[in-house]
């Protein structure tokens, strides 16, 4: 089939290479603009931009696809069979989700309805499901809400990461869109039931502050939610402090004020949490400084046992 592929960061690379070894032929890819960081402005590709300039790909990079006048035309060009969108990154309008013979499918990672939005992986652990998947559904005009063609449920590993996660279901997703492409004229659509849908918003940088409150099971699984970006951070002596593995700890204690440092030993810091729980810090990073063990953050910045995050 002739396709125009849709995708930006390391997520979509899986589907893309699939794409290609299922003898797929890729005529277009559209992937995000470039980007400009650092004190020089140096320009930043898509790992989506890289692996098509390596293939000799066409790409198109509209700032805002949207917005763009000529994004249907140059994409009607490639005549498509099908446009496949992984974590593309921008809402395509309907003019070009319709303009091939079988429209636009997508890849999703979670088992809609269930965390409909930019960070599924994320807001699923943050809430602590123990199950997850992947999904293909027919792009429409709202956000997540077509037509699901299959899906695969997964579980979600003990203290498995964000990335980790993301790019074990980037790996599954990508076997399940050539299944999925290979049965094309044999699949039932099935409508989403929109009573069951939750969402997964974009990601903030305060989304990651902690609330020593919650329980030691939350905060476990707001780190690991959260690793890389925006990351869990809390404060101690005005300083911030970003935790990037810990996990609770079995029973309970009495008479301690949430935030509060219990112990420090060998194996972490121990945190006051709500409900009297425990939580044992284990690596963090201070501010501008590298990762680090807790332990030895504990010594060079002289905390101890009754100091408080906050």
């Amino acid at each position: 089939m002739r396709i125009v592929f849709f995708g930006s960061p390391d997520t979509a690379i899986p589907s893309f290479f699939k794409v290609e070894e299922a003898g797929h032929e890729i005529k277009l890819v559209v992937t995000q603009p470039d980007s400009f960081s650092g004190r020089g402005r140096e320009s930043s590709s898509s790992p989506v931009k890289k692996a098509s300039l390596d293939r000799n790909l066409p790409v198109y990079q509209p700032q805002q696809i949207r917005k763009a006048p000529n994004a249907l035309e140059i994409i009607q060009e490639a005549q498509p069979d099908i446009i496949i969108v992984v974590a593309y990154g921008q809402i395509i309008p309907s003019s070009i989700i319709y303009a091939p013979p079988h429209n636009s499918w997508n890849l999703h990672f979670s088992l809609l309805p269930k965390y409909r939005g930019a960070a599924p992986v994320q807001w699923a652990l943050f809430k602590g499901e123990k199950i997850t998947g992947v999904t293909i559904f027919e792009l429409n005009e709202k956000m997540d809400e077509g037509d699901i063609l299959s899906c695969l449920e997964v579980p979600i590993q003990p203290r498995e990461k964000a990335y980790e996660l993301e790019a074990r279901l980037a790996s599954l997703g990508s076997e399940l869109l050539i299944h999925t492409l290979d049965n094309i004229d044999r699949i039932k659509k099935t409508p989403q039931d929109h009573s069951q849908a939750t969402y997964a918003p974009l990601l903030k940088k305060e989304d990651g502050k902690i609330d020593w409150t919650k329980t030691s099971s939350d905060i476990e699984n707001q780190v690991r939610a959260f690793n890389p970006w925006p990351s869990s951070y809390t404060f101690i002596n005005n300083k911030r402090l970003k935790i990037l593995k810990g996990e609770k700890i079995d029973g309970l204690v009495k008479n301690c004020i949430p935030g509060q440092i219990l112990s420090i030993n060998q194996f972490g810091i121990q945190i006051c949490c709500g409900y009297q729980s425990v939580f044992q810090m284990q690596i963090c990073q201070p501010e501008n400084k590298s990762a680090m063990d807790a332990v030895d953050f504990s010594h060079g910045a002289r905390i101890k046992a009754g100091d408080l995050f906050k």
